[in-house]
């Protein structure tokens, strides 16, 4: 006989994930395909999503891939880091159409003191698929990156997802 406990997964308070004792699962009713992957997403996370392990450049990049690759408008993220790095939150800062999204320094710095952070990770989305980073993310990444430097929090990357492909400012020099 297989055991079942009702999991914790589903986006909108409902639990749709069964787990059985011999690690499966069952949906306990049908879902969307939206919700369907929102339970992905979360047993992905679940699995992944340690703060220990976005050391790298690459783990940080598939972490926001992650979060960010199907979205069908720009979103801008941010990843509040403590002075060992270790996250401390993830956060979708501003929502934008399909090609753009207005950023305000004004609302990063806050939740960055909000958060006590001494370095952060920006992150946004290109719906286009490439993941080329555009004049507009370069100037908005220095503007972050100057006023943030005024309450001594870095800016360690800025990863631009587009699809399955992201690149990483902070290898390309444009840090």
């Amino acid at each position: 006989m297989t055991n079942y406990s009702r999991s914790s997964y589903s986006p909108i308070g409902q639990s749709f994930l069964v787990e059985t004792t011999d690690n499966k699962f069952l949906l306990s009713e049908p879902v969307s395909k939206g919700e369907m992957y929102q339970v992905m997403l979360s047993l992905l996370e679940e699995k992944y999503y340690r703060p220990d392990q976005l050391t790298s450049p690459e783990l940080t990049r598939q972490y926001l891939q992650l979060k960010l690759a199907r979205l069908e408008h720009e979103v801008f993220s941010v990843v509040f880091l403590d002075s060992q790095h270790q996250v401390i939150t993830y956060e979708e800062k501003f929502r934008g159409t399909i090609d753009e999204a207005s950023v305000y320094p004004r609302e990063v710095v806050k939740r960055c003191l909000h958060h006590n952070v001494s370095a952060i990770i920006l992150a946004h989305c290109h719906p286009s698929g490439v993941p080329e980073p555009s004049q507009a993310d370069v100037r908005i990444t220095k503007r972050l990156t100057e006023a943030l430097s005024l309450i001594d929090v870095r800016v360690l990357d800025h990863i631009v997802v587009g699809g399955a492909n992201s690149v990483s400012m902070a290898e390309r020099g444009l840090l």
